[in-house]
């Protein structure tokens, strides 16, 4: 895929479609963006008027309620007015094509895009067919990307572990399927961190490890040996043909991230998860909601990142913080 699509002619953020060739001064900025954006816990919400005036669609081909809800939080505390497609149910369900819905909304006001898809590549589709002044942020697509899940993610690692060049970072489970985690290992590798292991059953792991810029492992000892993060990943099964875990004969004691498996990280390994979890599949409620889980913090965090995303897409930020216009 042609990324420079993200970019405008000032190297500015036009869309964002994807981590991977995002520069690094300008995924930096993001993060430094969202920092201002980001409550303090128990503080109340920040509502600023960076997106007055200013339409968001949500147009969701595939649900996701826990997505969906953050981006309709992020562009309200942005004082945007937000539209929530149901797709399912809408033209598109009577054959009108994507493209002509897109057009359709986009004669209707619509500034900002909000897409999520189970096709790999529909973001970059519609961007390349958007209107001048309409951007297209990726909330997913296929197992291609999930751009601003892995933004939130190191954007909650960096407020932790900011010396993202010495960090040895674990991810366990159905990597090969997960555009969560594509999009986190671009991010990560853009900052710097060399150590990336994924784990899982062979079937889970990407078939070219090398070119993704991870060690891949069966043996989840090895995987999590002195990891500092491990973030755990729910099995697509959405994406998966037949049986998800045939030939896995108990995928929760081999992989799952369990008292047992994560006694092989380090003492003070923090987990991470992109939700929605399984419990007793891939982790297990103790270490959810333990000290060490960054999970609930990772959503307060993706309201943040989606503020600031849009923040910036709209051309309302100047030196990496905010100002009303």
């Amino acid at each position: 895929m042609n990324t420079d699509i993200q970019l405008d002619a000032r190297g500015q953020l036009r869309h964002l479609l994807t981590t991977e060739g995002l520069p690094k001064p300008l995924l930096e900025r993001i993060l430094d963006t969202a920092e201002s954006l980001v409550p303090e816990v128990g503080a109340p919400p920040k509502k600023v008027p960076l997106l007055r005036g200013k339409t968001v669609f949500n147009l969701f081909f595939e649900n996701s309620t826990r997505t969906r809800t953050t981006f309709e939080l992020a562009a309200k505390r942005l004082s945007a007015d937000v539209i929530n497609m149901d797709v399912a149910t809408s033209s598109r369900a009577k054959g009108e094509d994507d493209l002509d819905t897109l057009f359709t909304l986009q004669a209707m006001g619509a500034d900002i895009f909000v897409v999520r898809h189970p096709e790999n590549g529909a973001a970059a589709h519609f961007a390349a067919h958007a209107a001048p002044h309409v951007a297209i942020i990726n909330a997913g697509d296929g197992s291609h990307a999930h751009p601003t899940q892995g933004l939130l993610d190191v954007f909650t690692i960096r407020r932790h572990r900011p010396d993202f060049e010495n960090l040895k970072i674990a991810i366990v489970g159905d990597v090969a399927h997960s555009r969560v985690a594509h999009s986190t290992i671009h991010a990560l590798r853009t900052l710097g961190t060399t150590d990336i292991r994924v784990i899982g059953p062979e079937r889970f792991l990407p078939p070219a490890p090398g070119a993704l810029g991870v060690t891949a492992t069966t043996d989840i000892r090895a995987g999590l040996a002195d990891a500092d993060i491990v973030m755990g990943l729910r099995i697509q099964r959405e994406r998966i043909e037949g049986d998800a875990l045939a030939g896995v004969a108990d995928y929760h004691h081999d992989f799952g991230l369990t008292p047992a498996n994560l006694a092989h990280a380090s003492k003070t390994a923090l987990i991470m998860h992109p939700g929605p979890i399984n419990r007793g599949v891939e982790i297990t409620a103790e270490v959810a909601y333990s000290d060490q889980s960054l999970i609930l913090e990772q959503v307060r965090n993706g309201i943040g990142i989606r503020m600031a995303v849009m923040a910036m897409i709209a051309g309302q930020t100047r030196g990496g913080s905010p100002e009303a216009p």
